[in-house]
């Protein structure tokens, strides 16, 4: 059974919170104890159970009246299991909602069908699509409240359709829902007999999703194991997850960065041999000949191609208060690996607005710009757009130790 990751945006109120609620409750995802609170909830206060109450983690953000991190909810019905990210809608936590959508399959984008689409939703599915997500799911919500209109839904629909043309969506479904109310959720609703689709959880259960075995074999060392005991005295073996691709026993492979070749001698997984190792998967990778691995040093194929440059061009979603500076020191992050590296030149920057670039002298928190980054060992890497599980890092403040921005890599280097 696979995973499917997937993130719902929108503008503040537009009911994300409620349709999570509405799917785990309708699908039978809350556990009894937090049921039975809700239900005394919903007693105290002589109401119906709130459902965003479900996602709603902290009392604070909940007196605030909006959620203000990224809330991971988990589920699974008999065909897929679910990771859900709940963005929040407010124009300053952008950089929570790029989070949430860099690990994510698919997008759920909420609509209000009161209001159309917003300048928030041009955002929102504008940041989606630059950041490698190609499959939408545009929820035309609240539609209880227009009367179940269908002319309200085509418009909408239509609105939207206009402005795919500027996005790198491979897959856009519409589907008219009321998270309130339940209406083509879980189930289809008799108030929209116009609607000839799928409800939500049905295209969710069925959407195409890349499961990664098909690209290239990528692994990154995360840990050495050395026990170095009487019982181990020899064992070497190179612990961490297979990123994408496939490795069997037997593979010639080169290490990164050394470049030394040799070939996978035993996998094992829980303690045991395996014969074959597919893209998820936590292994340990022993090898025929002695060499010096470290944490971090990638394994790929053999005859395998992989980026590599002390140069890099990239997308960067600037996360801090205070300004990107040129030139300074941080800490690049590519997974399991650490190196020091520079900003050294601004290509342009994202206006999400009116999406289209413009020039930038300065990068601020929530841009998203194109850099150019200098780093002080070269970084085997490949393009986002081709594997995400390679393709990204983060920069880290070296002096707070701050996660500062979030780099996407582009294919071609400097």
């Amino acid at each position: 059974m696979n995973t499917l990751r997937f993130i719902t945006a929108g503008n503040v109120d537009d009911g994300k919170s409620t349709l999570i609620g509405r799917l785990l409750y309708d699908s039978g995802s809350i556990h009894t104890d937090q049921l039975g609170l809700l239900k005394k909830q919903g007693e105290i206060s002589g109401s119906n159970i709130d459902l965003s109450l479900i996602t709603d983690g902290l009392r604070s953000e909940r007196e605030q009246g909006i959620t203000i991190d990224v809330a991971y909810k988990y589920f699974s019905t008999t065909k897929r299991k679910f990771i859900i990210a709940d963005a929040p809608g407010h124009e300053q936590y952008t950089r929570n909602m790029i989070t949430g959508a860099s690990n994510s399959d698919v997008i759920i984008i909420l609509v209000d069908a009161r209001k159309g689409i917003t300048e928030q939703t041009r955002r929102h599915a504008s940041i989606a699509s630059l950041i490698g997500i190609r499959k939408a799911i545009v929820a035309i919500n609240k539609i209880d409240l227009v009367n179940y209109s269908a002319q309200v839904f085509e418009r909408i629909k239509e609105d939207f359709i206009g402005i795919s043309d500027k996005l790198n969506f491979d897959e856009i479904s519409y589907v008219p829902v009321s998270a309130l109310e339940g209406d083509n959720i879980v189930t289809k609703s008799l108030f929209t007999a116009w609607y000839p689709g799928k409800p939500l959880l049905q295209i969710l259960e069925e959407i195409e999703i890349s499961s990664g075995k098909e690209l290239p074999a990528r692994f990154q060392v995360q840990w050495v194991i050395r026990p170095k005991d009487d019982k181990y005295h020899d064992y070497r073996g190179y612990a961490g997850p297979v990123l994408s691709g496939n490795y069997s026993v037997g593979d010639k492979v080169r290490i990164l960065s050394s470049g030394i070749e040799t070939t996978i001698s035993s996998i094992e997984q829980d303690g045991k041999n395996i014969s074959e190792a597919t893209a998820g998967q936590n292994i340990v990778l022993h090898f025929s000949d002695n060499i010096d691995i470290s944490r971090g040093d990638g394994i790929i194929a053999s005859d395998g191609y992989i980026e590599n440059s002390t140069e890099i061009r990239a997308w960067i979603s600037w996360l801090d208060k205070e300004p990107l500076k040129l030139d300074k020191t941080y800490i690049l992050q590519h997974r399991f690996r650490n190196l020091r590296a520079k900003i050294i030149g601004i290509t342009n920057k994202w206006d999400v607005n009116q999406w289209e670039f413009t020039d930038a002298n300065e990068i601020s928190q929530n841009d998203i710009a194109q850099i150019v980054i200098r780093t002080n060992q070269p970084v085997h890497f490949d393009a986002f757009e081709k594997n995400s599980k390679t393709g990204n890092g983060i920069l880290i403040d070296e002096t707070t130790f701050s996660t500062v921005g979030g780099l996407m890599f582009l294919e071609n280097t400097v």
